[in-house]
């Protein structure tokens, strides 16, 4: 696996922060295009937002009278204490303020249900929506090319799934009739400010474009922060993902400071961004907040010498102040709004960005299908680099005959992993063909093609399920007899039977409840099951101690007759018995032939047999 690793393209290091350790501050692209993207997501919802949207402007509407009516219930008491004082008449007239009050009451009921029914429509609104994003998500991960996981951090991407659709979830859930509401108690409030004195509202409304300036301000300076947030939460998953999943390795290299040196430094880079963003966001209240405190000494001495000369009454007065609180805390709320869509519209970006990335190329229409595979297979003329401008496989052609043992064998970084999954058109070719009985490769659909082999790794892969289960990954209707017959052949089903729960038990997520050894193991197991056309065998049995390793040796000889096998082997002495053996150099074929033909020319093969006699590897 050490060619792929050395000859593909290294990851772009990113520096959220800007302070040029790394690269260069990433700012949003595109916001219009995202928000674009995500409406596209809400349109299906027309309806539910439509009924949302009008559930918020009645409770604002209903909220909005309230204080008018109280304003009357004020004016209607002091009346009458007026009255009662210079004699005049009653003390109040509580029919009038009994009615006003019953109205008042039912306003804020009608009000609260409307609040209430349209927070549980957007709530299901936006579980909804993130429950598309996350399974679309997941579909593209399945479509995306092997080397884009080969050239990002899988911490990145997972970031993408859960930090920033969390975020769009969220906002869907809040915000979204956070700004309408807002919209409509700004206009409601001023139209009924207008009703009880325009001279009071011309006095008042000063704090609107500055409160719009002020607003406008903080969304400009805020969005990048918020997008080099969202960018360093990203990095910083990377980082823990890969130091989680290599404890061990950074233990035992005590590799403990440099771990703590790079998350410090990531941490500090969420750390910069994230309290100027919240910077931003928070002076917005305290600035409005001071604006409508100016405001409300304005309305108090104007509606005092208003009331004196009987302009307005004292109830109207009372209403205006609250009128005023009205609409200065919902501009604070729209501020506030505002900063947290900059957020989302910088965590949609990241989604929509993944989402629109180049896929793999399409299968043909019309797929080549076969029933039977003999397992010819031709390479001609293959060429394939991980990046176009650096080749590493120049002019790779090799004739394999059906039920042949090929092995391919060669330093390091010669391109032996990467010819084997070129086979499974795990990349696409950028020259030449390979042919499977005859048919070329890119003419069956990815899944007919992958379902011809089975691949047994260095690197072996198991999840967090039962032993049965993980050796029936790749033939779901095997039966629990058949996955029991495929363990006994790879030689596993005795030290199976010694485990806690023997078949039934359930792997850790590292699978690190189980030595290496029995991974590799369980994994031939899989293979055995699956009874592939054609067989992989990437130094699998790398990680098996010597005894079991024969036992594995026989138990893959007898699998291997009357199929086609690719052997990838650093210890040659395991693939002395091949048909075929391709020495690859820096991409190329140099030599072929059988374990004999190639001692006898005493080349680059006899150079390396020797070698590795002479320092004690040959086990033969």
């Amino acid at each position: 696996m050490s060619e792929q690793q050395t000859q593909q393209p290294e990851q772009q290091s990113y520096d959220p922060m800007g302070d040029g350790a790394q690269g260069v501050v990433v700012k949003a692209k595109d916001p219009k295009a995202a928000i674009k993207n995500l409406m596209n997501y809400l349109a299906p919802h027309k309806t539910a937002i439509l009924i949302s949207l009008v559930l918020a402007l009645l409770s604002t509407v209903f909220s909005v009278v309230g204080p008018r009516l109280m304003g009357r219930v004020t004016t209607a008491l002091v009346d009458g204490l007026v009255a009662h004082w210079i004699g005049t008449g009653l003390l109040t007239n509580f029919p009038y303020m009994a009615r006003l009050t019953v109205m008042l009451i039912t306003l804020y009921i009608i009000s609260s249900l409307c609040n209430l029914g349209q927070e549980m429509i957007m709530a299901r609104l936006s579980v909804k929506v993130t429950y598309k994003l996350r399974t679309e998500i997941s579909e593209k991960m399945h479509r995306l090319p092997i080397n884009y996981y080969d050239t990002r951090s899988h911490g990145e991407i997972l970031s993408r799934i859960t930090n920033d659709v969390d975020t769009i979830n969220q906002t869907l859930n809040r915000n979204l009739t956070q700004l309408v509401t807002g919209v409509t108690t700004v206009v409601g409030t001023l139209v009924m400010m207008i009703w009880i004195s325009p001279i009071m509202t011309l006095a008042s409304i000063i704090v609107i474009p500055l409160s719009m300036s002020i607003m406008m301000l903080v969304i400009n300076k805020s969005h990048v922060y918020f997008s080099q947030r969202q960018e360093a939460l990203g990095e910083l998953s990377g980082i823990v993902e890969e130091t989680y999943s290599g404890h061990n390795i950074v233990r035992a290299y005590n590799g403990e400071t440099d771990a703590e040196e790079k998350f410090d430094k990531s941490n500090k880079a969420i750390r910069g961004s994230s309290w100027k963003a919240e910077f931003m966001s928070s002076i917005v209240e305290p600035i409005f907040s001071f604006v409508g405190n100016l405001c409300y000494v304005m309305v108090c001495v104007l509606g005092s010498v208003l009331a004196v000369r009987g302009s307005i009454t004292i109830g109207d007065v009372q209403a205006f102040i609250q009128y005023v609180q009205n609409l200065t805390y919902p501009l604070g709320e729209l501020g506030a709004a505002s900063n947290t869509m900059q957020a989302t519209i910088a965590a949609a970006e990241r989604v929509f960005e993944f989402l629109e990335e180049e896929e793999e190329v399409a299968d043909t229409a019309t797929s080549a299908h076969m029933e039977h595979f003999e397992g010819n297979v031709s390479f001609q003329n293959v060429k394939f680099g991980y990046n176009p401008d650096k080749i590493i496989l120049h002019d790779f052609s090799a004739e394999i005959k059906a039920g042949q043992t090929v092995a391919i064998v060669g330093p390091t970084g010669a391109g032996k992993t990467t010819v084997v999954k070129l086979l499974m058109r795990f990349y696409e070719l950028n020259g030449g063909k390979i042919l499977i009985d005859g048919i070329d490769a890119t003419d069956f659909t990815r899944k007919d093609l992958r379902d011809i082999f089975g691949m047994v790794l260095q690197d072996t892969w198991l999840y967090n399920a039962t032993i049965m289960e993980n050796i029936r990954y790749g033939s779901p209707d095997a039966t629990d007899e058949e996955v029991i017959a495929a363990a006994k052949t790879a030689h596993c089903h005795n030290f199976i039977k010694t485990l806690p729960g023997g078949y039934n038990m359930v792997l850790n997520e590292e699978a690190s409840n189980i030595s290496q050894g029995q991974k590799q193991l369980f994994t031939i197991a899989r293979v055995v099951l699956k009874n592939p056309a054609i067989l992989i065998l990437d130094e699998a049995t790398s990680s098996i101690d010597t005894r079991t390793e024969v036992l594995i040796q026989k138990a893959m000889k007898n699998i291997m007759k009357g199929r086609t096998s690719f052997v990838i082997a650093h210890r040659l002495s395991t693939i002395r018995d091949a048909d075929l053996i391709l020495v690859m150099k820096d991409g190329n074929i140099i030599e072929q032939g059988n374990h004999q033909q190639l001692i006898d020319e005493n080349g680059f093969y006899a150079d390396l047999y020797n070698s590795q006699f002479e320092q004690g590897e040959e086990t033969a």
